[in-house]
């Protein structure tokens, strides 16, 4: 059955608005897909949200363990009063894994073809933990890194950082019970050869306070040479 017949019976609606999808529109209508409220961070070193991402960093580790300023890059802001939250809430609560990997590939795009990241030599997810998993089927960072890795032409690995224990969800705790809650909850396995790579992507679905990118960092930060960059990448960005 081709695309416009099966439409007739199953239309397919924008993630956004609600509206029916025509045969050449894709998880997301034209009008609002224009409207996409894109960060367009990937070409700038310093932006809202590698601000900060680098004062969390400044805040909480010692100066001396880590070396310049990481890059930091979303395809999108998130709105809590407006339906492109419901792009990420999609693919994390719903499987919608094809929409998943539509906006990844968009900020792939964005990514590859800047010179910022050029010499990202791996793409690492943030792992959940392993009951979490298991019950969902998939890490929705993964799906985002593997079109990201692709992207980029580059490795991703999901087998180096791994959860210490499964933490509470983060969506109804305050800043500081977000930080506490997932405060040393990862860590690298032994003989990763993490240590090889030299600048490190970070992937994530949606970048709020910074504190589950943060805990990552820092058991990444524990191993790799001073060296090393870490920069972090999320489908959406919480902005003020």
């Amino acid at each position: 059955m081709n695309s416009a017949l099966l439409d007739l019976f199953l239309p397919r609606k924008c993630i956004v608005c609600g509206s029916i999808l025509s045969v050449h529109e894709r998880h997301v209508c034209t009008s609002c897909l224009a409207d996409l409220p894109r960060t367009f961070f990937s070409r700038q070193r310093r932006n809202q949200m590698a601000d900060r991402f680098n004062g969390l960093i400044a805040a909480h580790m010692d100066q001396e363990s880590f070396k310049g300023y990481a890059y930091a890059t979303a395809l999108f802001f998130y709105r809590s009063g407006t339906g492109y939250r419901d792009i990420t809430r999609r693919l994390k609560y719903h499987s919608d894994l094809a929409a998943g990997r539509f906006f990844a590939g968009m900020l792939a795009k964005e990514i590859a073809s800047s010179p910022l990241y050029s010499d990202v030599d791996l793409v690492i997810p943030v792992p959940l933990h392993w009951t979490r998993r298991w019950a969902r089927g998939y890490n929705q960072a993964a799906v985002i890194g593997r079109v990201l890795a692709a992207g980029l032409g580059t490795e991703l690995r999901e087998d180096i950082l791994f959860r210490r224990r499964r933490t509470r969800t983060q969506t109804k705790l305050s800043l500081e019970g977000k930080a506490a809650n997932v405060a040393g909850a990862f860590g690298v396995r032994r003989r990763s050869g993490v240590e090889k790579y030299s600048h490190i992507l970070l992937v994530d679905d949606v970048f709020t306070t910074g504190a589950t990118m943060l805990a990552c960092y820092r058991a990444l930060r524990a191993v790799l040479p001073v060296s090393a960059r870490i920069s972090v990448a999320t489908l959406a960005c919480v902005g003020y």
